[in-house]
């Protein structure tokens, strides 16, 4: 089974680090035309030229903060007069500050529900015109393990990965007649930057060393390691792919096996 991409234009969230940018590779490689949005134009520069270099496709980028939801609207408008319909979308951003649930203020919902659910939901409203005039679509949201069991000491991450989840569903059912299909991919314990992040707060709260928190969290995966971003990657070309036509509405995990529930 080989996945095949060309001639799909592709929007790729969050694509200058980390999961997204596995993503932006791998569409790449199965001959998508890419569109690469993040904050860093410098990142950007980089990771857009490298692509340009590799592969014979149409490869942009858009410089911006997604949590600012006119500009994005603006921009992304500006951009679909220069690629064509986009059918394929990765919705991914970095996640909410560690935290209990119940310390958390309005403002720091606010702010992850604007970096997540509001953003995408300005995508789909820009990309859904041209997905249903050619029957064809892939909305794939980069979710968390946290939206189907609870991560200890991310209150506000759990309740958003928990709203894009119910938003996806509810979505998934409105366009499947149209062609397109909304699914979620629930990363577990990938190693990123904003892994990192999390295990060297988490140590500091517990008083413990980084790596007996990283020791700490590979134990509580089946497989016995953290992942890779390129094993998010291979999922998400699966789901953008024609072979995926049948999958539309689900919570897929990428996790080692660490979900407890089914």
């Amino acid at each position: 089974m080989k996945i095949d991409l060309s001639k799909r234009n592709a929007i790729v969230l969050g694509s200058s680090d980390g999961i997204g940018l596995a993503v932006a590779h791998q569409f790449a490689e199965c001959g998508a035309n890419l569109l690469l949005v993040a904050r860093s134009i410098e990142k950007l520069v980089r990771i857009t030229n490298d692509l340009k270099q590799k592969y014979n496709q149409h490869i942009d980028y858009l410089a911006l903060d997604i949590g600012e939801l006119n500009t994005l609207r603006k921009e992304l408008k500006k951009k679909i007069i220069e690629f064509g319909n986009f059918t394929i979308v990765l919705n991914n951003s970095g996640g909410p500050p560690a935290g209990s649930v119940s310390n958390a203020t309005i403002e720091d919902f606010e702010q992850a529900f604007r970096q997540q659910l509001y953003a995408f939901q300005v995508v789909l409203e820009i990309v859904k015109p041209g997905m249903m005039q050619q029957n064809f679509g892939r909305i794939i949201n980069i979710t968390s393990i946290g939206a189907k069991q609870p991560i200890p000491n991310l209150g506000v991450s759990n309740t958003l990965r928990g709203a894009v989840t119910s938003w996806a569903k509810t979505l998934s059912l409105e366009l499947a007649p149209y062609g397109i299909t909304v699914n979620n991919l629930l990363p577990g314990f990938i190693l990123t930057k904003r892994l990192i992040s999390l295990i060297e707060t988490e140590a500091r709260r517990k008083g413990i060393s980084f790596e007996e928190e990283m020791n700490f969290r590979q134990r509580q995966v089946p497989i016995g390691r953290v992942g890779k971003p390129e094993e998010i990657a291979y999922a998400a070309a699966f789901l953008a792919s024609d072979f995926a036509s049948y999958v539309n509405g689900i919570n897929f995990p990428v996790d080692g096996g660490f979900l407890s529930c089914v």
